[in-house]
């Protein structure tokens, strides 16, 4: 009889912490490059890689920051509906509070972070082709269009005058 109770007690124990164990949840958040701080809702836990583990309920958010000196900062979440929790959606068939943990986070979170000098020579690329169209355009079509918006009130005397005298001093 006290046998009887003894596997009875351990099989209860070993299934709680089977329940248990499929409730926490975890993802590896990465970088590229490596070596990026990691704040979890704005709290430092590390630098990628990172193994980031909870046991919060399905839909939790989770906010991620990435910094890492030279490069763009990344602000981005994830949230605990990624994924099917297998062990936790069998468990939930006998446990109701179980079906809280039916969901996991992906395996892992890749994030590719962008040199700020890269940004900087973009911005730069952006900027000379946003001003290419109007020197394709000749110095007539451009007065032209100038004198259109000057008739139509939408720039001053002063605004045209000045603008016609720079498109006239271009080479």
């Amino acid at each position: 009889m006290k046998k009887n109770l003894i596997l009875k007690s351990a099989a209860v124990l070993i299934t709680a912490i089977v329940f248990m164990s499929s409730c926490a949840s975890s993802t590896m958040i990465s970088s590229i490059p490596s070596g990026a701080k990691v704040y979890i809702n704005g709290e430092s836990v590390g630098t990628t890689p990172y193994l980031y583990t909870d046991t919060k309920v399905v839909g939790s958010l989770i906010n991620v920051d990435l910094i890492k000196e030279g490069y763009e900062p990344i602000y981005t979440s994830f949230t605990r509906t990624e994924q099917i929790n297998t062990g936790a959606l069998i468990g939930g068939i006998f446990v109701w509070p179980i079906w809280l943990w039916t969901m996991d986070y992906k395996p892992t979170h890749n994030y590719e972070m962008v040199p700020i000098a890269a940004l900087m020579q973009n911005d730069e690329t952006m900027n000379t082709q946003t001003q290419e169209p109007q020197m394709l355009k000749s110095k007539t079509e451009r007065l032209k269009e100038l004198k259109q918006l000057f008739d139509e009130k939408l720039i001053t005397e002063q605004e045209y005058n000045k603008e016609k005298q720079k498109i006239l001093e271009e080479k």
